[in-house]
């Protein structure tokens, strides 16, 4: 059975997660005790039930032991069930922004301890479930943005390990979490030229101007050698997801172009995504 768990940090977007994936065909449960999942799959197994895949929500809420977690899903999959784990984050600014424009509280705060505290409490505790996710920083995505992300990653094989790829922009904010961050600033940036400048990296014009440099055609090969050298190693370790930032000075030309380039030549030997933050603003 395809179960799909979506976890994260409190205001970070899983109820938009999980509507989408109702809306896609999942049977959808919010907050449920993990130690009711085996349970459940087993009565939705049932030939009476019409056994779409499950989504579930778990999160601090029902007080979630994340070591039980991680046992309880290595025992699912060694049943033969494709478990993937979603997980949403965000900053603290902008979580805490999220709190003040919707006046819900944290639910930690029963615990009569501030909100930054909170937030960090829930960090610590989640953490050991991020690390066997795959991860969408929402600081900066509105909810239709989210979607088209989620929308892409249930599409995607789990099976294999996922290389996710995002360009960005250093002057716009820091980079995004992310396994491995490429600097690609050095490289000419065709921004200076003003029959250019409207365009972006996904346009012929920027495509053909960063194509005929040879600087910029070295920086793809070495990337790509390098992640050609050490994503097998990743795999080994059974990690299921890998995210690459690629970063220019306003991610518009330089990162998107080689983040385009690295993912169709990954994609011989990997699953992947691209996404461009600042083409998304």
């Amino acid at each position: 059975m395809k179960i799909i768990l979506i976890s994260g940090l409190s205001g970070s977007g899983k109820t938009i997660a999980l509507n989408l994936l109702e809306d896609n065909g999942f049977f959808c449960i919010d907050n449920l005790p993990l130690e009711l999942l085996p349970e459940l799959i087993q009565l939705h197994s049932h030939p009476s039930q019409n056994n779409n895949p499950l989504a579930i929500s778990i999160d601090i809420r029902s007080n979630l032991n994340t070591h039980t977690a991680r046992e309880t899903l290595i025992a699912l999959r060694r049943a033969g069930h494709q478990v993937s784990i979603l997980f949403l984050e965000a900053s603290d600014a902008v979580l805490l922004r999220r709190f003040s424009e919707t006046r819900r509280s944290h639910p930690l705060a029963r615990n009569h301890i501030t909100l930054p505290e909170s937030l960090r409490r829930e960090r610590e505790w989640l953490a050991p479930l991020r690390e066997h996710a795959y991860c969408i920083d929402t600081s900066q995505l509105t909810a239709q943005q989210l979607r088209q992300l989620v929308a892409q990653w249930i599409g995607i094989d789990h099976n294999r390990l996922l290389v996710s790829i995002v360009s960005f922009g250093f002057k716009h904010s820091a980079p995004p979490p992310a396994d491995f961050v490429f600097d690609v600033r050095s490289l000419p940036n065709p921004y200076y030229d003003p029959s250019l400048r409207p365009y972006n990296g996904k346009d012929q014009p920027i495509q053909a101007f960063l194509a005929a440099q040879p600087l910029v055609n070295e920086m793809i090969s070495d990337i790509h050698r390098f992640l050609t050298r050490w994503l097998p190693r990743i795999r080994q370790e059974n990690r299921s997801y890998v995210t690459i930032a690629i970063g220019c000075t306003g991610g518009q030309h330089r990162s998107v172009y080689i983040a385009e380039q690295l993912a169709k030549q990954l994609a011989h030997d990997y699953q992947t995504l691209v996404f461009h933050r600042q083409l998304s603003q």
